[in-house]
């Protein structure tokens, strides 16, 4: 979900208090992030984390991804899917459209979530969308080894390709990427370092093909 619809959210929910904080996982820096901060212009925070720290600590494995954070420094809803669909793969690579149906799907998607988040600002810890604490441990996937140990991988991996030494991390990305093959934070971060546009050009499309049936984007059950 892009940054100008986090801003004109926190200026609707100003009443409530409500404050989004976005978060660019973006291993080139102010360098990559600058011109989409720039153009959303937040008043609300937002955050560069060029180490992709938030995602090894919330499990963030894809964008756009959210957690719910109430007053109290309490998760009310773990990391999950921002209202996106998996519609993009029905796209045609060639004139950029995608089925009429398959874009419904992805405006439904979105205004599900959003009228979800509104929900909360509005209701707290009343509204059906604040999950207990029950609930929020039971969603949220635990830190194994191999997760644990595909993050350190993914930072050596940084500073050895910040040295100059580019074969050698790729060589511990995709290690990395072999230890947590659901994180697509993983993925960008190496395609980033590399080439921005691997992001968006024929290895992504490879990747996302290769997932066969499975979901890119893990949709959020009880929201939509």
């Amino acid at each position: 979900m892009d940054l100008p619809v986090w801003q004109a959210l926190y200026e609707e929910l100003a009443e409530t208090n409500f404050l989004p904080i976005t978060v660019a996982l973006e291993s080139r820096g102010r360098e990559g992030a600058r011109q989409w901060i720039e153009a959303a212009n937040p008043a609300h925070p937002s955050l560069i984390d060029q180490g992709h720290l938030t995602a090894d600590l919330y499990g963030f494995v894809n964008v756009p991804m959210a957690a719910w954070i109430d007053e109290e420094g309490v998760i009310v809803r773990p990391p999950e899917t921002a209202g996106s669909t998996d519609s993009f793969r029905s796209m045609d690579r060639v004139a950029r459209t995608m089925p009429e149906d398959q874009r419904a799907l992805q405006r439904n998607t979105r205004a599900a979530y959003l009228d979800a988040l509104r929900d909360w600002a509005r209701s707290g810890t009343a509204s059906r969308f604040a999950l207990a604490g029950d609930e929020v441990r039971r969603r949220i996937e635990p830190r194994d080894e191999g997760r644990a140990r595909a993050a350190v991988l993914a930072r050596l991996a940084e500073s050895v390709w910040r040295a100059g030494y580019a074969g050698d991390a790729r060589a511990l990305f995709d290690e990395a990427e072999a230890l947590w093959p659901e994180s697509w934070a993983l993925k960008r971060q190496a395609w980033n370092l590399e080439d921005p546009m691997k992001s968006f050009g024929d290895e992504f499309w490879q990747a996302v093909q290769a997932l066969g049936d499975k979901p890119y984007y893990q949709p959020a059950g009880d929201i939509g």
